[in-house]
Parts: C-alpha cells; structure tokens; sequence
C-alpha cells in the first residue's frame, strides 16, 4: 500500500531539502530536521501544511539575504527579508491553534492565505460541495462563500462572506449548520435577515474566536438564553419551575427556540404573562407548542411574531376543499405549517366546528372561510344568523335563518333534516348518498343564553344536534363571543359534544372574558387567557399615530400587519391547542367560488315541508318535551296555530307609549340582559314598535345611560 495524503505532505519538508541543497548546506539542513521532526512527532496535516509554507519562505529569503550581504548592498535590505519569514512563522503559529485539520478530499484555492485555504475547505467539504466522501450529506449543494475576508487580532479570529447561489435558488444554509461545521456556538454566527436581501445572496459573518470581554459578562449576570431560563423562569417561584431549556436554534437574544424539560413531571399549564415577564419580553413574542411527552414543551421566542405578515387566502385557494382525510386549511401555525381543521371523517360522517372570537378578532372572516370551504368540498349549509347581515358568504348557504326570528327558524329546519334522516337510514340497505351538511350558528349566544326568549328551545335543538348528528352526515359549526358557559346556555353537553366531536377555534375576546381555567376550562388549552391576545402587534400605536391627511382612500384596504385579525389557537381533536392565524382574506372568499349556486340538500320530507317547520316550535310552551319523531314535527307544522299566535299569548301587553313608561323598561331589559341588542330586538321583547323605542334609546345615549356600537345597544 502506497503511503496516505497525510504522509505524504509529512515527507514535504524533507523532499525541500533535498531540492534545496544547491541553495546552501543550512537550508538543507533545516528543512532536512524539519521533515524529520515532523514525521517523528506525527504532526497534524494544517501544522504540516504551514510548515511546508514556512519553510519555502525561510529558504527562499536566507538565499536573497546572503546574496545582498554578498554584494555588499545596505544591510536593511537583508533585514527587510525578514519579514515574509516571519509572517510565514505567524501564519503556521495560528493554524495550529485555531482551525481544525483541513479536510482530505478538499484541495485549498491557489491564492488564499493558509487560514482562507482551511475555511474555503471545510466550507466545501461539509455545506456546498463537491465531495468525494461517502455516506455524508451536503448541507446546500452550490451554496458557495464569496468574498471571503478575514479578521485576526491577538484575541480574535473571524471572517466574513457572502453565501451565494445561482439565480433562482434561496439559500437555505442556518446558523446552526455553520456553528457546527466549524464547532463554535450557535451564538458566534451571525446571518443577514433573508427579507433585506435577494433570496440567492445572504451575507454571514462567523467568530472563530471570540474575545474574552464579548463571551463573558459580569459575574453572576445571566446573558443567554439558557442562564436567564435557569434564573428566572425554573426557579420555584418563575412561569415553569423546575425546567431546563435546551436550545435547538439561535439566531440572537430575541429570536431563539428550545425544548424546556422538566424532569419525570408534567409540565402543566403555563401562564404566558409570567413567562413572558421573567424573560423581560411581550407576551405576543412568546409563542409555546405542546410535545410528545408531558414532561416537555416547545419555547419560541420572536424579534416579530412569525405571523404577523399573514398567509393569503387567494395564494391557497387550492387547499380549501376537504382532503382524502376530510380536513380543510384554515389558517398557518406559528412554525409555518399549514393549520387543518377536519370538516367530515370518511366512513363516519360530519365534524363538529367550535369558534370563540369577540368583536374584531377576525370570528366572521373564519366563518365565511369554512362557508367557502363547504362549498368547494359540496358540503350544503344552513346557516343561522341572528345578528342580519354579518356573514357576506351567506349567499352560498342552502338556507339562510338572516335574524333572530328566522336564524331559529334555521335550528328548527336543521333539527327535522336530522329526524328525517334517522328514519331513513334505519334501513340497512338505504346507502348514504345524502350530502353532508354543516350547520352554521353565529353568535350562538343570542339564541342560547338564558336572557334569549329562544333559550329554551335553542339549547335543546343544539343539544340534540351536537350528540345525535354526527352520524347522519350533520355537523355543527357552533360561534360565540366568549367561552363562558353562559353564552352557550350554562349546558354543558353542547360544549363536550362540540369538543369530542370535532376542532376548536379560539381567537382574543373581551378582557375578563376569555380564561379557559375553570369552570370554562378546556382540555388541551389549559391556561390560556383569550383576552391577552393583544389587538395590534408591537409598534402599531407609533404606525398610527402617523397620520395620513391626504384624504380618505375609498379602495385602501386592510393589510395583515394593520392588526391582529385571526391571531389564535387551533385545538384539533387528540391534540394540544397550538399558536395560529387563520388566513387573511385578501379577496373577498366568495369571489372564490367557481359557481356560486348553493349545494342543494336532498329532496325529503323535512326539506319540502321546511317553510311550515321553520315557523313550529320543537318544543312546549314550558320550553320541555322536545318533540322526538319527524312525523310529530310534521303534524305539529300542519295543525299547530301560527308562531306569532303563540308568541302573543305568552308575550305580555304593550305598554303605554309614554316615554317615562318605556325607558325604565328598556333600562331593566338592557341591564338584566348580558348581550347587546337592536332596537328591533328590546322593541319585540317589550311587546312594542321600534318606532316607538328608537327616540327612547337616543334620549337614553343622550343621558349616558346606555351605548350604541353599530347598532347594538346595551346599559352602560
């Protein structure tokens, strides 16, 4: 066997001095003892390397010097021949303390400095290529280093370049990966943010060495991320005590990931205020994701929130319909992977869908997101609206219930469908080629709550659809304004079964409206407070208060950094409620729509006689004694006496039309009420016209005793 690469450069000192001999018997003579120190010592191949660079030097300069010595030329000019030697000895000082062997199947660029030589090498050798070793992968083939410059003093060694790629390609090379390549920390790599320059082009700059003052701070001061977690978040009295924070990636103090572990005991809910307190951060830069074990849980923490820039609705319109598997995309989670929410299950049948979302938290841009969904996946939609006109999709629902009379008309209409089907399908041999329906109820609330003259009827027809649905193809996509459990009637069947039974989307709510810890408790959300959601995202107040006085632009419209519209958590069923944003509704979803014509339901009984049963009320005047067959529904919907009889003899009398009469009556109804309300609305309840109500209302504004927002009215 011939001798290895290694020895063969070991040789390299003695071969010189054979060469050299001519030169003068010293030369030969050093570079002879080189060599064979060398060898004798087994020196490393970089020692090696500049050896045989400073013996060239040594040489060539000893020759040039004796020369001018010769001659009898000024001896400055021989000393000034001193000074390559020198710089060669310099040189093979600092690559044998510094950088590690220089790669074997890497030959070094002619024209570089031995350190260049040894960094252009590794960096081949492990991130670009090519490479001739088997069995290792590349890191990003082609992703070359350009101009590289290097900076070396007494205390620190670093160099700089460009990673550089053909047009086309985005460099994909992380900090992580350099860190290791040249076994430094995560934290001596620095990288040019990818939205300052052109995709194939990323500027790097890497510490080899590190001066003492920059790596250690004052004693006792924690600096990193790992010494503050150990100071202030896993003492006993921090956000998870007991936890150690392991890092997976660093890309500065304020952009970082890690697994905190705790260890052989669940972790539990944490409260992101506290956590996000101890590492003297906002709590919107914090973003946790549960992982497999109990013990652990996911940390990020952001410069600007991964989410804040949105993902288009128009750039996914390809994902909105069901999959193999019956999920849909709803939005992106905070790691940039795609948010699902399963609408159907195959051979089962629907999936139930909760949403929780106050006023501006982007509750109605979901709805008309799954409104869209249903119908490129030709689900139909009943759709129950109390609050008219809210839902712009609606012209894609099979039946729209627009307003509180008819959006429980809607309820009725969804609750005979699922009557009719079970007395179908009570035949083994009726296939299931019904559509799917999804029943969509917004602001749930208006027609559940105890204060809602539908309470009691409402509550029972949800009941019923939440626990017998499913099966016959029916699934309930439930929105209210808070996860209290009085907006959904104090029942808490209607919540499990929606929980059990399929997703849950929580968006920011009202303050002191949106803990789920106790009794409005949620598994798989544990310790979340909705209401910490911010409405803007950090610098927002400074935005606006730059104000624009050009003028009122009629076709401006909304950005997704303008607000926090859709920021939230998706809780998908088995799994933990995890940081998402629903996607941005850059066009209206409609638009969207290939053919906007509503997915029909099938022709049954319950659907042909749906104007008589959307008028019949399901249940007695007590509001007990659900009725239980679609035959009972039907009889009822023929001989029953009209709604608005019935309504009359359990409503009481009209008052007197004075004024002092009525407002003390509007003032107890809005304070006893816990929802807001139209004047239609407090008119109906009262047993009077809106006419009559309205001048009562402006006089009650007038006195502070009561608020107006967009037409809602509710005690001040």
């Amino acid at each position: 066997m011939g001798p290895t690469r290694a020895r063969f450069i070991q040789y390299a000192p003695a071969a010189l001095a054979v060469a050299s001999a001519t030169a003068g018997p010293w030369s030969a003579l050093a570079a002879a003892a080189a060599g064979a120190g060398a060898w004798a010592i087994d020196a490393s191949v970089p020692a090696l390397r500049s050896l045989i660079a400073c013996g060239i030097t040594a040489t060539g300069c000893g020759i040039a010097a004796h020369q001018v010595l010769a001659s009898g030329m000024n001896p400055l000019f021989a000393l000034g021949l001193a000074v390559p030697a020198g710089a060669a000895a310099l040189a093979h000082h600092r690559n044998t303390g510094e950088l590690s062997a220089l790669p074997a199947t890497v030959t070094p660029a002619a024209g570089q400095s031995s350190q260049a030589q040894l960094i252009t090498a590794w960096w081949k050798e492990f991130i670009s290529g090519p490479t001739q070793t088997e069995g290792r992968k590349l890191i990003q083939p082609g992703a070359q280093l350009a101009h590289l410059a290097i900076e070396a003093g007494d205390d620190h060694v670093s160099f700089t370049g460009i990673i550089t790629l053909p047009q086309g390609q985005q460099v994909r090379v992380k900090a992580a990966d350099i860190a290791s390549v040249y076994q430094i920390p995560v934290s001596q790599v620095e990288m040019g943010d990818p939205k300052h320059y052109a995709p194939n082009a990323l500027p790097v700059t890497v510490h080899l060495k590190k001066a003492p003052q920059q790596q250690i701070a004052a004693v006792g001061v924690p600096t990193t991320p790992e010494q503050l977690w150990a100071a202030y978040v896993g003492v006993p009295e921090g956000a998870m005590p007991g936890t150690t924070l392991a890092l997976t990636r660093y890309d500065g103090p304020l952009d970082w990931e890690g697994i905190a572990t705790r260890d052989r005991k669940a972790i539990g809910a944490v409260n992101i205020q506290d956590l996000a307190g101890n590492l003297h951060l906002s709590a919107i830069q914090i973003a946790l994701s549960p992982a497999d074990m109990p013990s652990q849980m996911g940390v990020r923490v952001m410069k600007e929130h991964a989410l804040m820039h949105g993902t288009m609705l128009s750039a996914v319109v390809d994902e909105l319909a069901m999959d193999s598997r019956g999920y849909v995309r709803l939005g992106t989670y905070i790691d940039a992977r795609a948010a699902l929410v399963p609408l159907a299950q195959p051979g089962s049948g629907a999936r139930h869908l909760y949403l929780v979302g106050g006023s501006r938290s982007g509750k109605s841009g979901v709805l008309e997101q799954v409104l869209l969904s249903a119908h490129k996946s030709r689900i139909a939609v009943i759709l129950s609206s109390p609050q008219a006109g809210t839902i712009a999709g609606a012209g894609l629902a099979a039946y729209c219930g627009d307003g509180l009379d008819e959006a429980m008309g809607a309820l009725r209409l969804a609750y005979a469908l699922m009557l009719d089907r079970e007395a179908r399908y009570r035949s083994p041999a009726f296939p299931f080629t019904d559509p799917l329906i999804l029943i969509v109820i917004d602001e749930a609330h208006m027609l559940l709550s105890v204060s809602s003259q539908y309470h009691a009827e409402a509550k029972a027809i949800v009941e019923q659809l939440t626990r017998r649905a499913l099966k016959r193809g029916i699934g309930v996509v439930l929105a209210t304004q808070t996860p209290l459990a009085e907006d959904l009637g104090n029942s808490s069947i209607i919540r499990s079964q929606l929980l059990i039974g399929g997703g849950a989307v929580f968006l920011r709510c009202a303050k002191g409206q949106g803990s789920l810890v106790g009794a409005n408790a949620v598994e798989g959300a544990e310790g979340i407070d909705l209401s910490r959601i911010p409405p803007q995202w950090p610098g927002q107040y400074a935005k606006v208060a730059d104000r624009d006085m050009s003028g009122l632009d009629t076709e401006a419209a909304a950005n997704p950094e303008d607000g926090t519209f859709g920021l939230g958590y998706l809780l998908t069923p088995g799994s933990q409620a995890v940081q998402f944003r629903s996607l941005h509704l850059d066009v209206p979803p409609i638009a969207l729509a290939a053919d906007t014509t509503p997915v029909a339901i099938e022709d049954c009984q319950a659907w042909r006689h749906r104007e008589a049963i959307t008028q019949t009320p399901m249940v007695d005047q007590r509001g007990k004694n659900l009725i239980g067959s679609l035959t009972d529904v039907l009889t009822k919907a023929q001989q029953g006496p009209p709604l608005q009889q019935q309504r009359a003899q359990t409503e009481p009398a009209a008052p007197s039309d004075g004024q002092e009469l009525i407002k003390p009556r509007i003032l107890e109804l809005l304070r006893e009420e816990s929802i807001p309300m139209t004047a239609e609305t407090i008119a109906r309840k009262l047993g009077t016209s809106a006419k009559n109500i309205k001048p009562r209302l402006s006089e009650l504004k007038k006195r502070d005793e009561i608020t107006n927002e967009h037409g809602l009215w509710r005690a001040a």
